[in-house]
């Protein structure tokens, strides 16, 4: 489905107009080069019902245009040419040339389904957008319109390959929209669909998604990145052609046969580790690269003996994917090697077959006209999605479901392994509590410590490749809510919060009804003479379903005693009329003083004590949201706030806040950093936040004696107004020459 408004939704945009005869032509022509392409693979297929699909999706989309002034019926011909160089069978492209007719047009899909048949109409109603249903936010929205893609999918995998498809093509076109658009759709794109296209082996596509994606966030860092890629490209390309033709030679003397390839390494995937290494460009030993593909796994480890032979490998860089899959069935040895004139490069070595895989994924296991018309069954991936979909299921808040699921997409990267040998993959960064609960969730449950390669060590420990993990247990142990920042996996997360929400939930029903049944004996009400069926109605008046939710919610803090016993017993309860309370102490908890401009407030509500969290300070413009805390008022987070990522608090604590009217205030912000250390630098960041008018709180300046002393690092608190001015200063501060990351602490 297209992310482009089409030219009715924006009458006030200037669009470039093309005559009608020669749209017309383009078009016909580009669905003759899409019907040619699928004729040269499959020269007996029926093209007949793929012509029909045309003509219907022409028909609906009617003279609406894209941003670009193009016929909007170019964008679902140029997602069924991604999809038809991919060779998907005929459903498939039939989905990709309708696939926004239902959301965009008055097109039903029992209408579709009429004219192409159930397996389509289901495949085009999985793609549809859910943006018909009236929902609260833009959150709701996109969750749930993932949520419903991610069903789809479990059914038939060629839903996601369409979206794609349909997201690659947006991505390409993304530059004609509005830069908070084109920020909202590639960051999108960056946290869901790459991922999922990389747990579904699609590596061509992630490469160009992420790559996209990172020119839209970051301009100027994709831009620099780029120029000082491409400064070293002849020397490069000359060093890659030599040591290409060198290994070729080598390669045919031991009698191994394959075909060498040269690569550079992408350039979101440099960025990655320039910011999570803290390094120079010089230091990436896999900015360059060779592919060696052979035919056979065992010349692919006779390849790897010719590498080793001719060059020192680099320890700790040798990995074997062959031996040990990754769980999106990528497999592939790599090793980094220490070339002519000191120069690294990396290795990958793989079969035919592999390097299919890595390409394409588990498009390349599509079979036409075969009648396996699904995923194989016992495919790695498509159980991953099963399970992935089993644990979302029951995760009805939004900030929930989209914070679950942006973990479970994260790259798995570590494999560690039982006592008895099992291999266990996980996420960088997980700890023995994550590798507990994927053992079975009484073992994490019960888990009180663990032996990583024969030695106790503390539960927040991180797991490396090859760990050996053995988990202590003690029968009636609980755990603790600290497990929560401590886990990566959303399966630890789930079972960890359901046994503290069941035990905190029976807590505050307790407390809930004992604060009624006070108030009750202090203003004469009984409650006993009250009818179960007026609880009900007032429970159901505060959206609760149960009385019993009406009392948790009461323990929780998040209704009055009094309000309620008013509802029930309005001729001996007066209204409650509180004096407003300020609405907005600063980060440090003291209440504003009297007059001055309100910063946030409860939607709907004036009278609760609001105050932003200290954990991450949010500032004005970001999205924040809200959390009832028991007797502290409202904590106001960042939806970014790793307290809220990592889901520390339960939704039924969680309230909608909202900034008020222009404040003179500005908030402190805390930053780090990481440049390389030489005279000068100091005095060009200070000049950046002088000419951006920022008061510097604190400044601490230092050498990062683990890089051996040449990196700096500046950590400071700056007086900062709102979230544009932060954009603006951390934009000013990249361009400055020699600053390799810069980071907002929280």
């Amino acid at each position: 489905m297209s992310t482009e408004p089409s030219e009715a939704a924006r009458p006030g945009k200037h669009l470039i107009r093309t005559a009608p005869e020669t749209a017309g032509l383009r078009i016909e022509s580009l669905y003759q080069s899409l019907e040619d392409k699928v004729l040269a693979l499959r020269p007996r297929e029926d093209t007949s019902p793929l012509r029909r699909a045309y003509r219907f999706a022409a028909d609906r989309h009617g003279a609406r245009r894209r941003l670009s002034g193009e016929p909007y019926i170019t964008h679902p011909l140029q997602v069924t040419q991604i999809l038809a160089d991919m060779q998907m069978d005929l459903v498939c492209l039939q989905t990709g040339l309708l696939h926004d007719v239902i959301e965009d047009t008055s097109a039903t899909v029992e209408e579709v389904e009429r004219e192409f048949g159930a397996e389509v109409g289901r495949c085009v109603d999985g793609v549809t957008k859910l943006r018909k249903i009236k929902m609260y936010s833009r959150e709701e929205r996109q969750a749930e319109s993932i949520r419903k893609m991610l069903l789809a999918m479990v059914s038939d995998i060629r839903v996601m390959i369409v979206k794609l498809a349909d997201r690659l093509h947006n991505m390409r076109t993304l530059a004609f929209h509005d830069r908070e658009s084109q920020q909202r759709i590639a960051q999108e794109t960056l946290e869901i669909y790459a991922p999922i296209a990389h747990r579904l082996g699609m590596g061509k596509i992630r490469g160009e998604l992420e790559d996209l994606s990172f020119s839209f966030l970051e301009p100027e860092a994709h831009e620099n990145l780029v120029r000082e890629i491409e400064s070293r490209r002849a020397a490069n390309v000359r060093m890659l052609e030599d040591i290409q033709r060198h290994v070729e030679a080598k390669l045919a003397a031991e009698s191994v046969p394959a075909r060498v390839e040269a690569r550079v390494k992408r350039p979101y995937s440099v960025y990655q580790k320039l910011k999570r290494q803290k390094i120079g460009i010089e230091q990436v030993y896999d900015l360059l690269g060779l592919r060696i593909i052979t035919d056979s796994v065992r010349n692919c480890y006779a390849a790897l003996g010719v590498i080793h032979t001719e060059w020192h490998p680099i320890p700790g860089r040798i990995k074997d994917f062959i031996a040990i899959p990754r769980q999106n069935l990528y497999q592939s040895l790599h090793t980094s090697v220490i070339g002519p004139g000191g120069q690294s490069f990396e290795v990958q070595i793989r079969t035919d077959e592999m390097h299919r895989i890595a390409e394409e994924g588990i498009a390349a296991h599509w079979k036409y006209k075969e009648g396996k018309r699904g995923q194989a069954a016992d495919d790695q991936r498509v159980a991953w999605l099963r399970q992935l979909v089993e644990l979302q299921k029951d995760l009805r808040d939004p900030t929930e479901f989209m914070s679950g699921l942006r973990v479970e997409l994260y790259p798995e990267e570590v494999y560690t392994f039982t006592p008895r040998g099992k291999v266990i993959v996980l996420p960088r960064d997980a700890t023995p509590v994550d590798f507990a609960y994927s053992i079975h969730s009484d073992v994490g449950n019960t888990c009180v410590g663990a032996k990583v390669n024969g030695r106790i060590v503390p539960l927040k420990y991180t797991l490396k490749n090859g760990d050996v993990i053995e988990i202590l247990t003690q029968p009636g142990h609980l755990p603790s809510r600290d497990w929560l920042a401590l886990v990566k996996t959303q399966r630890a997360r789930n079972k960890i919060r359901h046994v503290i929400n069941v035990l905190e939930r029976a807590r505050a029903l307790e407390i809930g009804q004992g604060f009624l049944e006070r108030e009750a004996r202090r203003l004469g009400v009984a409650l006993s003479r009250v009818a179960r069926a007026d609880m009900e109605r007032v429970a159901g008046e505060y959206g609760c379903s149960k009385v019993e939710d009406l009392h948790a919610a009461l323990g929780y803090g998040k209704y009055s005693a009094r309000q309620v016993l008013h509802k029930l017993a309005p001729e001996i309860v007066p209204a409650d009329s509180p004096k407003p309370r300020p609405a907005a102490p600063p980060a440090d908890g003291q209440p504003a003083a009297p007059g001055e401009d309100l910063v946030i407030k409860v939607r709907g509500i004036d009278d609760l004590l609001v105050y932003r969290a200290k954990c991450c300070n949010p500032i004005r413009g970001e999205a924040i949201t809200g959390y009832i805390t028991r007797g502290k008022g409202v904590a106001v987070h960042s939806r970014n706030c790793p307290n809220v990522q990592k889901l520390l608090y339960q939704a039924e604590r969680q309230i909608d806040v909202e900034w008020t009217r222009s404040a003179r205030e500005s908030f402190p912000v805390k930053m780090i950093v990481y440049t390389d250390d030489r005279p000068g630098m100091l005095h060009q960041l200070t000049s950046v936040l002088f000419g951006e008018n920022c008061n510097i709180s604190t400044l601490e300046a230092r050498q990062d004696q683990e890089r051996g002393g040449e990196t700096g690092v500046v950590e400071m608190t700056v007086e900062i107004r709102d979230k544009k001015q932060l954009e603006r200063v951390v934009s000013a501060i990249r361009r400055i020459s020699g600053v390799r990351d810069v980071q907002r602490i929280q």
